[in-house]
């Protein structure tokens, strides 16, 4: 029966299962039609210089590559904002877009338990600046996750420009930048260390950005982070999460509001504020955004963005463990 495995990372959705997710895309169609925007469906197939030739988060390894009959290297799609970016600035006459969508994205690194067909739904907003616009995307994104069942999550606001800040004057070369991006992440407080003194970063760097994993929780992280630094990018970046915050208690979401300043996102696609969506039961974000201002301009028109997408099956998976406490 061996012949009849699927790959590593890939499985059936039987009835069940499939009904749930039925329920869980209907009821977010509806949310997002009301909120007037319009759905597009991206091609599955693209060709790999596209997302060679311009800067995204999306690295070689998590791409599954083939060619086609006439050699060229293609790509299955490992990115909706990609997708979306590029057809708002290639396909699109207006300057401002509300697009959403339902698609599966495909990550060839993706191990373990991990999925490689990820299956989303997700928004993106394009000609829309400022901390009201950034506040709008996360009020809606909880609204959603409120909308297809899900109590007990929280979601962790951050923004890229607070580590950039701290980098600025700190000596470290993008390349370090982005090694030591992905120990933060991690949490690993150790190899953070040792990649700060091994690439020569200023101790006042070194203190900042070893602080970075202990910076979240309410609004007061906000002032803790303000006595880190007094670089201009990175004191901006924490003003602008105020702004961002006072909007959303007009909108009634703070409650579900934390901020985690020590999860900073890839450096070279989100431009500004990022957030997380957290849920009781799941060992994985269920929902993901940011804003990515420079994003379009590489697809050749200059456009202000932000969006998010929610990870459907781990929506069902955080409803599902909620199910079985409550047994």
């Amino acid at each position: 029966m061996q012949y009849f495995k699927l790959p590593a990372g890939i499985r059936d959705i039987l009835p069940a299962e499939s009904e749930k997710l039925d329920a869980a895309e209907e009821t977010l169609r509806k949310k997002f039609r009301a909120a007037g925007f319009s759905s597009v469906r991206t091609a599955g197939l693209e060709y790999y210089d596209t997302f060679a030739n311009i800067k995204s988060s999306v690295e070689q390894n998590k791409m599954f590559k083939m060619t086609d009959k006439d050699g060229n290297l293609i790509v299955l799609r490992p990115d909706m904002t990609l997708a979306c970016a590029r057809i708002a600035a290639t396909k699109l006459r207006e300057g401002a877009a509300k697009l959403c969508y339902f698609s599966n994205i495909y990550d060839f690194s993706a191990g373990g338990n991990s999925d490689r067909e990820v299956a989303q739904a997700g928004v993106e907003i394009f000609g829309e600046g400022g901390a009201l616009s950034d506040a709008k995307a996360v009020a809606f994104a909880i609204d959603c996750l409120k909308s297809v069942g899900l109590k007990d999550f929280i979601v962790d606001i951050g923004h890229v420009g607070f580590y950039k800040g701290l980098l600025e004057g700190s000596g470290l070369s993008g390349a370090a930048a982005e090694e030591i991006r992905g120990y933060i992440n991690a949490k690993d407080a150790v190899n953070t260390e040792i990649a700060l003194k091994r690439h020569g970063a200023s101790e006042r760097a070194q203190a900042a950005i070893l602080a970075l994993p202990s910076l979240f929780g309410g609004a007061a992280v906000l002032d803790e982070a303000e006595k880190l630094t007094d670089n201009a990018l990175a004191l901006s970046s924490i003003e602008h999460l105020r702004r961002v915050y006072a909007h959303l208690k007009d909108l009634k979401a703070e409650k579900y509001v934390s901020f985690d300043l020590g999860t900073v996102k890839s450096l070279s696609y989100y431009s500004g504020m990022v957030f997380t969506g957290l849920a009781e039961g799941v060992g994985a974000p269920v929902l993901s955004g940011g804003r990515y201002d420079e994003l379009c301009a590489q697809f050749g028109k200059d456009l202000s963005a932000v969006g998010f997408a929610i990870g459907l099956m781990r929506v069902l998976r955080a409803l599902e463990a909620k199910e079985a406490e409550q047994c």
